[in-house]
C-alpha cells in the first residue's frame, strides 16, 4: 500500500498525551474513532511501512485527515471515544446494535398521582423510575395490569386525568381510586404504589402481596361479596403463576449481588461473537448475542478494543448492573469499572470468578461459539454475503453501507420513493428516508424520477459503498448516468426477478417460476442470486423494505389529497384551514375525533363555528 506520508509526517507532530483521534475522508466525514494512552505512537503506527490488517487498510486508503482531542486519562478517553461514535456512527468503528429489547416497567415521579407504564425502552430523563428488564415468559403487561387494578392505581393519561370532572367507569367498577377528582390523597395513593414497586423489585415483595390478595379475597367471601372474591381469585391466579416463574428463573446468588452480567466471547475466523447473560432482580432474564466481523489482525488487539465495545453496550442500557462477570485482562476489567462509573454514576464490581455463575459462564462461552457456527451451517452469515458482492463488483474493501431505493406511482399520481439503508447487512433505520416527487406532465417518467431522486441524495453527502436500485438494466444505466452527470463514482447494481421455465416433476411440463437477479453494469449476464444464499437474504430484504416503505408513504399521499378535498366541502372551511389541519396530524379522521370543539380551535388555531361544523362533517359522513 502506498504510504500517505504527509498524514505521517503530520502524526509525527501530535502530543504524547492520551486523548482520542478521527479519521476523515476526503469530504471531511469522521470513518473512524480511536483512542490511545499516547496519542503520537499509536496515530502514527497507521501510516508507517508496519504490516497492516483488513481493517487498518481499508481505513488508511480512505483516509485523507484526522483530528484529535487530548484527555487527561485513559479512562476519560474511553468516556470520549464512546460519545463521539454515538455522534458520528464511523463507518470502520464497531457498532453493536441491539435488536433484543425487554420489557419495564417506568414510573414518572414528576406527575401527579403516577401510574404503571410498560415500555422497551424506558426514559432516562429526571425522576424516572425504571424496573425490570422482565424476560417475555412473565407476561408482566398482564401482570401491570392487575396490579393497577386492584391497587386502584392511575391507568389514564395525563390530558385525560386533568380532563376529568367526575369519575370514570373504572371507578365505578372498583378498579380506580379516583384521584382525578381528589377521592384519595397522595399520602393514601403512595402507600399504593409502594407496593407495586416492592413487587417489581423482589419475589419477596411478589410473595408479600399475593397474601395481602389472598386475605381480602377471604374476606370479601366471609362478606358474601362472591363475585370481588372472584375477581381476586382470577387475578391472584395470575400473580401464583408469575411468582412460580419467578421461583424457577431464580438464581442463587448470596452475597454476589443480584443484577449481574455474564460476558463471554468467541473469536473465529471470519466474526467474534458476543453473548451475554442477563440476570436482574436474581432472575436470569435472557441471553443476547452479537455478532461483528473480524477484522483484527490476532486476540490481542481485538481485546484492546473490549473496553471500546462494553461501554457501546452499556451506554443503550437502561439499568447498569451491581456486578459483571467475565474473563477479560485485569487491565480490561479495571478500565471498564472506571468508565462506567465515571459515566454512568454506578459503582460496578467486575469478576473472573463466581462461585455459582462458573457453569454460567461456560454456557455463554458455548453459546457465543454455536451461534456463530449455526450462522454459518445456515449459511446465514451476512459478512460472507458482504464479501461475495465485493467479489462480484471487484471492489478493495468490503462493502459495509448499501443503499437500496424504488419509486412509487399509481395512475400517473403522487410519485414518491424510498430509500433504505443497510449498515454490515442489517437495517439503520435512522438512515431510511422518504421523497415526494414530482408529479410530471408525462405521468411515468423513470428517468426523470430517479434523476430528482438521486440529485437529491447526493447533495447529503455521506454516500454509500453501492447504490442498489428496483430495476433491471434501464434503470442502473439511468442512475449511473445522473452519478456521471454529478462526477460521482460508485457502485451501481439493480435487483430484477426474471420469468425462467423449468419442468414439472409431477406433469412433465414446462411451468414459469421467477428468480432473482442482480443487474451488473458491464457483466454480460444478471448474477443470479441463489448461487449466494447469504448475499440473497440481504438484497432482497432491502428490495421488499424499499416496496413496503415508498408505497407507505404514496398512500398517505393519496389519502391526504382525498381528503384535502374532502375537508373543502365543509362549510366555511377554506385552504388555509385544511393546510393547517393537514400540517399538524397524520390520521386526520381519526385524530380530529378524539377531540373536541373547544381542543380543534385551540390547536389549529381556527374558530368555534369552524370546529364544530367539521366534527358534525366527519361525524356524518
Amino acid at each position: 500500500m502506498k504510504i500517505k506520508a504527509t498524514l505521517f509526517e503530520k502524526s509525527k507532530t501530535l502530543p504524547s498525551n492520551s486523548g482520542c483521534y478521527l479519521m476523515k475522508n476526503k469530504t471531511g466525514e469522521v470513518i473512524y474513532v480511536g483512542k490511545a494512552k499516547n496519542l503520537k505512537s499509536r496515530v502514527k503506527t497507521y501510516f508507517d511501512n508496519s504490516t497492516k490488517y483488513t481493517k487498518t487498510l481499508a481505513l488508511v486508503r480512505n483516509t485523507e485527515d484526522f483530528d484529535f482531542i487530548i484527555t487527561t486519562n485513559e479512562v476519560e478517553s474511553l468516556v470520549l471515544e464512546n460519545n463521539l461514535i454515538k455522534k458520528y456512527s464511523p463507518k470502520y468503528n464497531i457498532r453493536l446494535r441491539d435488536d433484543k429489547t425487554y420489557p419495564y416497567v417506568q414510573i414518572n415521579t414528576k406527575e401527579p398521582f403516577p401510574r404503571l407504564e410498560y415500555t422497551r425502552r424506558p426514559s432516562k430523563k429526571p425522576g424516572i423510575q425504571v424496573y425490570g428488564p422482565f424476560p417475555e415468559g412473565s407476561h408482566i403487561k398482564n401482570i401491570m395490569r392487575i396490579l393497577t387494578k386492584l391497587l386502584g392505581l392511575r391507568d389514564c393519561s395525563l390530558r385525560e386525568f386533568h380532563s376529568r370532572k367526575k369519575p370514570c367507569l373504572l371507578y365505578q367498577l372498583h378498579q380506580c381510586s379516583a384521584p382525578c377528582v381528589s377521592y384519595i390523597s397522595a399520602e393514601d395513593y403512595e402507600v399504593q404504589l409502594k407496593k407495586a414497586i416492592q413487587f417489581f423489585q423482589s419475589l419477596k415483595g411478589v410473595k408479600k402481596l399475593i397474601k395481602e390478595f389472598k386475605d381480602k379475597m377471604h374476606e370479601k367471601s366471609e362478606n358474601e361479596e362472591f363475585e370481588k372474591a372472584i375477581i381476586l381469585r382470577d387475578s391472584i391466579e395470575e400473580l401464583d403463576n408469575y411468582s412460580d416463574y419467578y421461583s424457577k428463573q431464580e438464581v442463587e446468588l448470596n452475597k454476589e449481588g443480584k443484577d449481574i452480567d455474564v460476558i463471554a466471547h468467541y473469536y473465529g475466523l471470519e466474526e467474534i461473537d458476543f453473548s451475554i447473560y442477563t440476570i436482574r432482580n436474581s432472575l436470569l432474564i435472557g441471553i443476547k448475542n452479537f455478532n461483528f466481523l473480524n477484522s483484527y489482525e490476532s486476540l490481542e488487539d481485538f481485546e484492546e478494543d473490549i473496553p471500546s465495545i462494553l461501554m457501546q453496550y452499556y451506554s443503550n442500557q437502561p439499568l447498569i448492573p451491581s456486578t459483571i462477570l467475565c474473563s477479560f485482562k485485569k487491565q480490561s476489567q479495571d478500565l471498564i469499572a472506571q468508565a462506567i462509573e465515571e459515566n454512568f454514576h454506578k459503582k460496578v464490581s467486575i469478576k473472573n470468578k463466581i462461585s455459582q455463575l462458573s457453569q454460567l459462564l461456560n454456557n455463554a462461552r458455548e453459546h457465543a461459539e454455536n451461534s456463530q457456527r449455526m450462522r454459518h451451517e445456515n449459511k446465514n452469515n451476512i459478512f460472507k454475503g458482504l464479501i461475495d458482492l465485493k467479489k462480484l463488483l471487484q471492489l478493495e474493501d468490503i462493502p459495509r453501507t448499501l443503499e437500496c431505493y424504488d419509486v412509487a406511482i399509481w395512475q400517473g399520481s403522487s410519485p414518491t420513493a424510498a430509500q433504505i439503508v443497510f449498515f454490515d447487512g442489517k437495517p439503520d433505520k435512522t438512515k431510511f428516508r422518504h421523497y415526494n416527487l414530482e408529479t410530471r406532465p408525462e405521468k411515468n417518467n423513470d428517468f426523470a424520477m430517479l434523476q430528482e431522486v438521486f440529485s437529491r441524495r447526493v447533495r447529503s453527502g455521506n454516500l454509500p459503498d453501492v447504490f442498489i436500485v428496483d430495476g433491471g438494466t434501464p434503470q442502473v444505466n439511468s442512475v449511473l448516468k445522473i452519478l456521471e452527470e454529478l462526477n460521482i463514482s460508485k457502485p451501481v447494481i439493480g435487483i430484477a426477478k426474471s420469468k425462467v421455465l423449468s419442468q414439472n416433476a409431477f406433469h412433465h411440463s414446462e411451468v414459469e417460476k421467477s428468480e432473482e437477479r442482480l443487474v451488473i453494469p458491464n457483466r454480460k449476464n444478471p448474477y443470479i442470486l441463489t448461487k449466494s444464499p447469504e448475499l440473497f437474504r440481504i438484497i432482497v430484504k432491502m428490495r421488499d423494505e424499499a416496496h413496503r416503505f415508498s408505497r407507505r408513504l404514496h398512500h398517505k399521499v393519496e389519502k391526504k389529497k382525498l381528503l384535502h378535498s374532502d375537508l373543502l366541502r365543509i362549510p366555511g372551511i377554506g385552504p388555509k384551514a385544511v393546510e393547517k389541519i393537514l400540517s399538524k396530524i397524520d390520521t386526520p379522521i381519526r385524530e380530529l375525533l378524539k377531540l373536541s370543539p373547544q381542543e380543534i380551535v385551540q390547536n389549529f388555531h381556527l374558530t368555534l363555528e369552524q370546529a364544530e361544523n367539521i366534527l358534525n362533517y366527519l361525524k356524518n359522513n
